[in-house]
C-alpha cells in the first residue's frame, strides 16, 4: 500500500502495469534523448504509432495543421482522411516554399507544421532553422519526421524543432530486425504524448527495447559507412546514361543542397532515382540487382530496394501515382553497410541488363 501511494504522488519511480514503460525502454529512451539532445523521449510500438499519438495529443479537435507534399504515404493517409473527422484541417505546402508556410500561418490558427526532413521518397528538405522561427512567432509547434536523417546527421532540435520523429525501425534499430517509433522533445510536449500513448496503448515490447539499443551502439559506425557509399553512387548514377534523374541532398543539383549542406553532418543512405525507361524495364533492372533485398523498407544493415509505383503505390493508377510525382521508372535504392565496390559491381551490371 505504502510503495502504490508514492508512487501516485509521483515520489517513487515504478512500472504499475506493462504498458506504462519498463526499466529496458526506459534504458532506449536515454540513449535516443541523448543522441537528439532531447530532455525526453518516448518510444512506441511503431514510427506510425508515435506520429498518430503526437498529432492526436497535440492538434485540439477543429485544430489546423500544415504539412508538406512529399512524405511517407501513411502518414499522408492519416492527414488527410483520419484527421477530419476530428474536424482537424490540413495545409499541404511544397517542403522549400516558405511563402505558402507564412501565408498559412497568418491565415489559420496552425497548432503544428509537421514535416519530414529528408522526405519520402524524394529526399527533399525544409530549412528547419528558418520555418522554427516562423512558426514560434505564431504559437505553432514544429515536429521534423527526422527518419531519413538519424540523429547522427541531423540535430533537429538543435536547429529549432520543438518534436522530432523517428521510425526507429529503420537506421537507429538498423538491422531490419524490429519496429519501433519515438518522438523526442521538452518534459512538457513528451509528457502529454506520452499520457494519450499510456491509454492508447501502442506499447513497445521491451525485447524491441533491447533490440534497438543493441542496434544503436554501431549506428555511428553504420551511418559512417551508408552516408559514404549513398553520395558516391549517387554521383556515379547522375553520370550514368541508363539514369534520367537522381534524388539525394548530397548532390549540388537537389533543390534544397544547400540547405541540406547547412543543417546536415552528411546526407543519409538513402538514394532515389528514375531509370531511362517503363515500369516493366524499371522493374528488370531491380530483378537484375544480386544483393539487395526488394522490400518496402529502408536503413538497415542489408541494402533494400523498392520500386514505389509496384511496391507504395499499386493501389493507384498511373495517373494518380503522378499526382505524387510517383512515376513508373522511380527506384528507391537504401544502400546498407556492404562493401562499396559490391554494390557498384552489382548497379552496373544490372543497368547493364536494360
Amino acid at each position: 500500500m505504502g510503495v502504490s501511494l508514492f508512487m501516485l504522488e509521483g515520489r517513487h519511480a515504478s512500472f504499475e502495469y506493462g504498458r506504462y514503460g519498463n526499466p529496458t525502454t526506459v534504458v532506449a529512451e536515454e540513449k535516443i534523448s541523448a543522441l537528439e539532445g532531447a530532455e525526453s523521449t518516448l518510444l512506441m510500438a511503431s514510427g506510425m504509432c508515435a506520429s498518430i499519438v503526437m498529432f492526436m495529443a497535440l492538434v485540439p479537435a477543429g485544430g489546423h495543421i500544415v504539412t508538406t507534399t512529399d512524405c511517407y504515404r501513411k502518414t499522408r493517409i492519416f492527414i488527410e482522411t483520419v484527421l477530419p473527422k476530428m474536424g482537424i484541417e490540413a495545409t499541404i505546402i511544397d517542403p522549400a516554399d516558405v511563402d505558402a508556410l507564412e501565408h498559412a500561418l497568418d491565415k489559420n490558427e496552425v497548432t503544428l507544421f509537421f514535416t519530414e526532413s529528408p522526405t519520402n521518397p524524394f529526399l527533399r528538405c525544409v530549412d528547419i532553422e528558418l520555418v522554427s522561427k516562423l512558426c514560434h512567432s505564431k504559437g505553432t509547434l514544429v515536429c521534423v519526421d527526422g527518419t531519413f536523417a538519424t540523429p547522427l546527421n541531423q540535430k533537429a532540435l538543435a536547429l529549432g524543432a520543438d518534436i522530432v520523429l523517428h521510425s526507429a525501425t529503420k537506421y537507429i534499430a538498423g538491422h531490419n530486425d524490429v519496429l519501433g517509433g519515438c518522438i523526442s522533445g521538452s518534459e512538457k510536449l513528451i509528457s502529454a504524448v506520452r499520457t494519450l500513448h499510456n491509454i492508447l496503448g501502442g506499447a513497445l515490447n521491451p525485447n524491441a527495447a533491447y533490440l534497438i539499443i543493441r542496434g544503436m551502439k554501431t549506428l555511428h559506425l553504420r551511418v559512417q559507412q551508408q552516408n559514404t557509399t549513398a553520395l558516391r553512387m549517387a554521383k556515379l548514377l547522375e553520370g550514368h546514361p541508363k539514369v534520367t534523374q537522381v534524388y539525394y541532398p548530397g548532390l549540388v543539383s537537389h533543390p534544397e543542397h544547400y540547405v541540406a549542406k547547412q543543417q546536415m553532418t552528411g546526407f543519409g543512405g538513402v538514394v532515389s532515382f528514375e531509370i531511362d525507361g517503363d515500369l516493366m524495364k524499371t522493374a528488370k533492372f531491380i530483378d537484375a540487382l544480386k544483393i539487395p533485398y526488394i522490400a518496402p523498407s529502408f536503413g538497415g544493415c542489408e541494402s533494400i530496394v523498392d520500386q514505389p509505383a509496384i511496391m507504395s503505390y499499386w493501389d493507384l493508377s498511373q495517373s494518380d501515382r503522378a499526382k505524387f510525382g510517383i512515376k513508373d521508372n522511380l527506384v528507391r535504392f537504401s544502400f546498407g553497410i556492404e562493401d562499396f565496390e559490391d554494390l557498384k559491381a552489382d548497379i552496373l551490371q544490372a543497368l547493364e541488363t536494360i
